[in-house]
């Protein structure tokens, strides 16, 4: 089976998989820290700039920088957020361009899954701190609440068992609140909490829904675009067959994030 797992680039293919859901729960989030005003922020992970955008727009920051591995996304990032305070560069979370200590808060928006180390990154998220900063970051509930996969992967592993290994519900068992806690604890940040972020994803039809999914973009939908036309057929009828759809067509869903904080003790 081909691997799809970690084909990340298309600013233009993610939005209307889960960047429209995403930005919802970069408010939610945002809104959660409750961060003061004239900040540092450190996005790590920044992919296509939704959550920089909405530092920007909510908590008057003064100065964002933008961290990505794919230039593809950053160039994508560049093109939606133009305000002056906001800068991206290319970078790897295990190891951020960035000084010691250069920013106040040091967040990420749907990333640390990804990342080979986790570990490695949320020390390189506390390195990047100044005395009493904050370190903050959300995934979603894959294996649980994330509905709009998880329906996908219900119905991909009830047609093909294979499909198991793609599922991002097993693959990341670390994105649930215990072991996010314990990841925090693990590099020295201290007043570690997490929260449940559930945002509304209404879909107008099925087609709304499921169109999504022939973008190509992984995990899901590289799988979706992997199958022959006959088996994908077969999955998007299942799907179909298995999701609630209303009266007037429309699907009304939730997607869950897992949200995690913690500080840098003052020194």
């Amino acid at each position: 089976m081909p691997d799809h797992r970690v084909a990340w680039s298309s600013g233009d293919a993610y939005e209307p998989y889960v960047g429209r859901w995403s930005r919802l729960v970069a408010r939610e989030f945002l809104h959660w820290l409750d961060a003061p005003e004239s900040l540092r922020w450190l996005d790590i992970g920044c992919g296509t700039g939704a959550l920089s955008e909405a530092i920007v727009a909510r908590c008057s920051p003064d100065a964002v920088v933008g961290v990505d591995r794919s230039e593809e996304y950053l160039a994508y990032a560049r093109s939606r957020v133009s305000d002056p305070r906001v800068s991206f560069r290319p970078g790897d979370a295990q190891a951020l361009p960035v000084k010691d200590g250069e920013h106040d808060i040091a967040v990420s928006g749907l990333m640390l899954n990804f990342v080979p180390d986790a570990t490695k990154a949320v020390a390189e998220m506390k390195r990047a701190l100044s005395s009493g900063g904050t370190a903050a970051a959300y995934v979603w509930d894959y294996a649980g609440e994330m509905q709009l996969t998880r329906r996908f992967w219900d119905a991909a592993v009830a047609l093909d068992p294979l499909a198991l290994e793609l599922d991002e519900g097993r693959r990341f068992p670390s994105a649930r609140p215990g072991p996010l806690v314990e990841l925090f604890e693990s590099v020295g940040l201290t007043q570690v909490r997490v929260l449940a972020i559930d945002v509304p994803t209404v879909f107008k039809d099925f087609d709304d829904y499921w169109t999504p999914f022939l973008g190509g973009q992984a995990p899901a939908p590289g799988y979706c675009m992997s199958l022959t036309e006959e088996r994908r057929t077969a999955l998007r009828e299942r799907i179909r067959a298995t999701i609630p759809i209303k009266p007037d067509g429309s699907i009304h869903l939730i997607a869950r994030a897992w949200a995690v904080r913690g500080q840098v003790e003052p020194e």
